[in-house]
């Protein structure tokens, strides 16, 4: 009857959009998340909430549906139980090594940077105040301090003295997710840009997309555009380090690799063993978009050849408060800029969450930028039924 039994571990608005890529292939898909009504589960078959980092709901919740393949959408995922289940044969995408690796950022970065000798920043792990101060012996000043595990680069935050450390460190455990209070403490890179090099392993071989670029506030993305400009050898550069991790990795599936781009230099940064939320941007810059890809290369099936739109960007819709009482106005006057929109369904706001994003083209980069802005700027949460408003 179906295609294939998906379970996404995870279920926001990168899920919602892979469960949309997998329903119109057929697919059953049962989302799994923390919260009920979570964007996912709105388009999915079946759901089961429960904490991903709970390893016998975990193995429960897979034992009750039987998937065909596991695949995992958010960073805070009890990866051992992972392993195990890949262990007894359930399949897990694009597999549990990647996730195990790259659910949390010491793992990845210890990974590419020691076993398989990629240019990264000097950084230092660090569980407390003093192990943090301690690393700038190596790091240097400044730095940039990160929770090891965290969602959609919250809780990253740039020390310029020795004093501002210890409050960045706070900042970091404060946003991080999972129950370890870990920080990777890293070199400042003076970077030109940062870009996502959307990174396909699949059945007909190894594929990138363009390169993505995008602008980061808080941590968080705020606009990200494609093609992003870069040389053809520092180009070369970042697909040949993607192309070898996902080698050392194994399994199918699109990977957000991040660099930063310094002069001619693409340095490893990070990388995610799923759709990237920069990504977001291929809903309309090309086809098949990251969803696509990532469906087709876990089933097996060819993702060549990937076709361009044209210049393109996204840019968020963010709440500025904590409710389950809002909407959105300005849909129309959004919408009558040419741009798309796509609006997540999240039942609940908080400060600085996503809420949807909008979506443009443009003669150039600059003008898909700027159109992707304006229509986003017209999308406005209305809260009036909160208390005391």
């Amino acid at each position: 009857m179906f295609l294939a039994r998906l379970m996404l571990l995870g279920s926001g608005e990168l899920g919602r959009e892979f469960a949309i890529a997998a329903k119109r292939l057929g697919c059953e898909v049962i989302a799994c998340d923390r919260y009920e009504r979570a964007p996912a589960m709105q388009v999915a078959d079946a759901f089961e909430v429960f904490s991903m980092l709970d390893g016998a709901a975990l193995r429960a919740a897979v034992e009750k549906h039987r998937p065909d393949v596991i695949v995992p959408e958010i960073e805070a995922i009890d990866t051992a139980t992972l392993g195990q289940l890949e262990a007894e044969g359930w399949r897990v995408a694009p597999s549990a090594k990647a996730a195990q690796l790259t659910m949390n950022r010491d793992g990845i970065r210890d990974f590419a940077a020691q076993e398989l000798g990629l240019e990264t920043s000097r950084y230092r792990f660090a569980e407390s105040r003093d192990d943090a101060i301690a690393a700038l012996a190596h790091v240097g000043l400044p730095c940039v301090i990160k929770p090891v595990m965290s969602s959609s680069g919250k809780g990253q935050s740039t020390a310029r003295t020795e004093e501002e450390v210890g409050a960045a460190y706070d900042y970091a455990v404060a946003n991080m997710c999972g129950d370890r209070p870990s920080v990777i403490v890293e070199e400042y890179i003076p970077f030109d840009s940062e870009i996502t090099l959307l990174t396909v392993a699949a059945a007909d071989g190894i594929h990138f997309c363009a390169p993505i670029g995008h602008r980061q506030e808080k941590g968080d993305y705020r606009e990200s555009w494609q093609p992003a400009a870069l040389s053809p050898a520092t180009l070369a550069s970042a697909q040949a380090q993607a192309g070898k991790v996902l080698a050392a990795l194994g399994g199918r599936g699109l990977f957000g690799v991040e660099f930063f781009i310094a002069g001619e230099r693409a340095i490893f940064s990070e990388l995610s063993p799923r759709p990237h939320d920069t990504g977001m941007v291929t809903l309309i810059s090309q086809s098949p978009n990251e969803f696509e890809l990532h469906l087709r290369a876990i089933l097996g099936l060819p993702v060549a050849p990937i076709r361009p739109a044209g210049p393109a960007a996204s840019a968020v819709i963010l709440a500025d408060r904590e409710s389950e009482d809002f909407a959105f106005d300005g849909v129309s006057e959004a919408l009558a800029t040419g741009a798309e929109l796509r609006l997540f369904g999240k039942p609940r706001t908080l400060p600085n969450r996503r809420m949807g994003v909008a979506l443009a083209l443009g003669a150039t980069v600059a003008d898909a930028v700027a159109l992707a802005k304006d229509a986003a700027a017209c999308v406005r949460l209305r809260y009036q039924w909160d208390k005391g408003a």
